[in-house]
């Protein structure tokens, strides 16, 4: 497995964004710039190509497809050569969330439902969240759950091992921690796939603030949920139905 990603993906990359719609016009939307995005509903659909300086050849689109009340559908197809180690993009959905305390939160209900095709295959699937100590502040923390590490994608790590096991949500994750740069990242990787997901992802939280001392005073800043590709070609990454609602 890698161990270490060399830079942390920019969700909130500067963007022009389209109108938010309550549902997607009946022709889907692609988008094909580095930091191409879609609005619609509570989501915003980044393309987030934030390293794509890193691979030697390749190019990556992203589709949005429908939105039916708070569940989205999107597909990311890509293919990246060289650079093995780098993560190229993170084309990902961010559900719209105003800056509250995590003891604030009462849940963070997420269904996700997905696909991924194509050869030599490098990624991984995840969500990826940041906090803060203050609203409106520099992040503290980032808090992924994988759903996948396909092909020897790993997560960062300080040691390069798992520091614990546990099952969230019915699924068993392996959770591994390390810094990027002043922000603490916590990783929760399933050991196998769950390709159809759902709970609530304020549980991850929870067992952060019981186990590994995160404070649920830090504020929430986002929520992203996509792959992260490192290298493969004629990848098709689908997600037939994705909904996160923060109550």
């Amino acid at each position: 497995m890698k161990f270490s990603q060399t830079l942390l993906p920019l969700a909130f990359a500067s963007a022009t964004l389209a109108t938010p719609t309550g549902t997607l016009d009946k022709r889907a939307t692609t988008i094909c710039g580095q930091w191409d995005s879609v609005a619609t509903g509570t989501y915003t659909v980044y393309q987030d190509l934030w390293d794509e300086s890193a691979a030697s050849s390749g190019s990556q689109c992203t589709t949005v497809t429908s939105l039916s009340g708070t569940k989205l559908a999107w597909s990311t197809s890509w293919t990246w050569a060289g650079g093995s180690s780098s993560v190229k993009s993170y084309a990902n959905a961010v559900v719209t969330t105003t800056s509250k305390k995590i003891s604030a939160i009462s849940s963070i209900a997420t269904t996700w439902k997905w696909a991924y095709t194509g050869s030599d295959i490098v990624a991984d699937v995840s969500y990826d969240m940041f906090t803060s100590s203050t609203s409106g502040g520099s992040n503290a923390y980032e808090i992924m759950v994988w759903l996948a590490a396909i092909g020897g994608a790993g997560p960062i790590s300080s040691t390069g091992s798992a520091i614990a096991t546990t099952t969230i949500n019915d699924v068993k994750f392996k959770l591994y921690s390390g810094p990027n740069g002043d922000t603490t990242v916590y990783s929760f990787v399933a050991e196998s796939k769950a390709t159809s997901f759902s709970g609530d992802l304020l549980n991850f939280f929870k067992y952060l603030e019981s186990n590994e001392g995160f404070s649920s005073s830090q504020y929430l800043v986002s929520i992203g949920a996509g792959t992260e590709p490192f290298t493969g070609s004629n990848a098709v990454f689908k997600t037939s139905a994705y909904s996160c609602v923060v109550s």
